[in-house]
């Protein structure tokens, strides 16, 4: 009996993240979609668990096999910008944490780590509790907070955005479609991503900060890294392009993904996008990306199978050249003209989304 009054009056224990004081928890920018009829929303968590890696000597080991294995010349190790944006890669990625989040005043498991450090969960919310996890009112911002152990003050935030069924939603590539990469030169790629300020497309973020304010919802998907999340999320605020989820390609030093760093992203992006679109299912879709690398053949595929889905695709003409006719034929075969532009620079597109939202054709300009 006494035992039993002990433990009644001992207050109630909360499941706390498995992070040591020098382990780190990053989550990364998601959405959260509301259920078919009346039924919950559903938030996807996405994040990582490291610790930074501060011993001189692994941190030269690691950066020399860093350099090795993306084909960076040696004196470049030395340039300011590489070693900032290296230091993701050299990590220490944390497998088997179990991480909690505190949300809507409730908490939550959001999964275990796995190799490489990410874990993914969801979490199923009412109205009421959106409403408790949205700091402004009609923000449409979710946040929440990892569980950190008592002695351990540190705070590790996360947001999504709130994305209702209907309406319009841009399904974007980085690489030459907003950030200047010129991924035909592979010396440029190299300098562009590692050793130089990253530039933004003339005019796409103003077009993109105008389909934002008609009411066009955001993904960022890309064949980059997560390793340059944080990197590519400032240049995203510093640019003015709005705010998005983020959808990177895993890489890790230690196992072949270090191989094809730079090889055809047709493995990775379709799967990643018909995600969103499952996710989804009653919104219209724009998808833009470049001529550099698979976008249109990837993108045509997508609209030939989601027809009722996706609205339109752009595409930014980046070869020196210009993208071949027959291969603009190939990859849109079968789809109505009006559906697919390519395009030089951003004053040629010009998208009427409220007619796309009321699915009514859109004329070609």
């Amino acid at each position: 009996m006494w035992l039993l009054l002990v433990a009644m009056a001992m207050p109630e224990a909360h499941a706390v993240s498995e992070i040591e004081r020098d382990e780190v928890v990053v989550f990364y920018p998601t959405y959260a979609a509301r259920g078919p009829d009346g039924k919950p929303w559903r938030l996807k968590v996405h994040g990582a668990v490291f610790k930074p890696e501060e011993n001189s000597i692994r941190r030269a080991m690691l950066l020399g096999l860093l350099r090795r294995a993306i084909g960076l010349p040696l004196n470049d190790t030395a340039n300011g910008t590489f070693q900032k944006r290296a230091r993701a890669f050299l990590v220490d990625n944390k497998t088997g944490k179990t991480i909690h989040v505190r949300l809507a005043g409730q908490d939550h498991s959001v999964g275990k780590s796995v190799p490489g450090g990410h874990f993914r969960g969801s979490i199923e919310l009412t109205d009421s509790q959106v409403a408790l996890a949205t700091p402004t009112l009609g923000s449409g911002v979710l946040t929440w907070q990892a569980i950190a152990p008592p002695a351990d003050p540190r705070q590790f935030p996360g947001e999504a955005y709130l994305i209702e069924p209907t309406g319009v939603s841009i399904i974007s590539d980085v690489d030459d479609t907003i950030k200047v990469t010129e991924v035909t030169d592979r010396r440029a790629l190299l300098a562009n991503t590692f050793l130089r300020k990253f530039e933004p497309v003339p005019g796409m973020a103003s077009r993109y900060q105008k389909w934002k304010d008609e009411g066009a919802a955001f993904h960022y998907v890309s064949a980059s890294p997560w390793q340059l999340y944080e990197p590519l999320n400032e240049f995203r605020r510093a640019e003015g392009f709005p705010s998005g989820s983020f959808h990177l390609k895993p890489f890790r030093l230690k196992d072949r993904t270090a191989l094809d760093f730079f090889l055809s992203q047709s493995n990775y992006k379709p799967a990643v996008i018909e995600e969103i679109l499952d996710d989804f299912p009653q919104r219209k879709f724009v998808l833009v990306g470049d001529s550099g690398e698979q976008d249109p053949e990837i993108y045509g595929d997508l609209a030939r199978r989601r027809p009722e889905q996706i609205a339109m695709i752009l595409i930014r003409d980046v070869l020196p050249k210009g993208i071949e006719p027959r291969r603009v034929d190939r990859a849109f075969d079968k789809l109505p003209r009006e559906r697919w532009k390519v395009f030089k620079t951003a004053d040629e597109i010009d998208l009427p989304l409220k007619a796309l939202a009321d699915g009514r054709q859109v004329e070609r300009r």
